[in-house]
Order: C-alpha cells, then structure tokens, then sequence
C-alpha cells in the first residue's frame, strides 16, 4: 500500500503564490512519475505537472510560465509552486505517484487533496 500526504493548499488573493508539497511513502521499491491533478467543482480531474524519476517536466497549456513542478523522486517527494494564481485555479489540487513495489506491478495512487481557493 501506498501513501500520500499532501500539504500547502488555503486561500490566497488573486495573483498571490501558493506552494503545494507531497510525500509519498509505504510499499515504493521505483518511482516513475509523480505529479499534480486538480478538480473544479462540476469539471473532470485534469493534470495540472507532472515530473519523471528523469526529470523531464509536463505542464498544463493553463499552468505553463506560472506554475513550477519539482520533485526529488529518489526521495517520494515532489512539489508545485504555483505564482500570479488566477480564480480559475480554484480547485481540489491531488498528489500523484506513479510506482511499484519490489515484486509489483506498476500503479497509480492518489493523496486524498488539498483546496485551494483564489479569491478575486
């Protein structure tokens, strides 16, 4: 089983920054990927960033030159700074961890999310 532990959502003012974190830990023998998913009320779940264990970076066309993704893989970790936030950013923000275990198969798993609200 996997765990993931997110932090760092709240209520900010618009153009303000917010810094979302995420720890993973359990039964991780190899991370592949991790990333950063988020919910508005009434809309599917959609990818905000996402990181590989090889660095490379993948970023919504919405988040693109605002939000930054960073991770230490080796270390379950991975966070998203989030600058210049709009009220279209408001949303349920989920942690993602694409991984396995010693002898498994790979997997996604979800943290249980964290609100962030941008007021106008």
């Amino acid at each position: 089983q996997v765990q993931l532990v997110e932090s760092g959502g709240g209520l900010v003012q618009a153009g303000g920054s917010l810094r979302l974190s995420c720890a993973a830990s359990g039964n991780i023998f190899s991370i592949n990927a991790m990333g950063w998913y988020r919910q508005a009320v009434g809309k599917q779940r959609e990818l905000v960033a996402a990181i590989t264990s090889g660095g490379r970076t993948n970023y919504a066309d919405s988040a693109k030159g605002r939000f930054t993704i960073s991770g230490d893989l080796a270390k379950n970790t991975v966070s998203l700074q989030m600058n210049s936030l709009k009220p279209e950013d408001t949303a349920v923000y989920y942690c993602k961890v694409y991984s396995r275990a010693l002898l498994g198969t790979w997997n996604d798993y979800w943290g249980q999310g964290t609100q962030v609200t941008v007021s106008s």
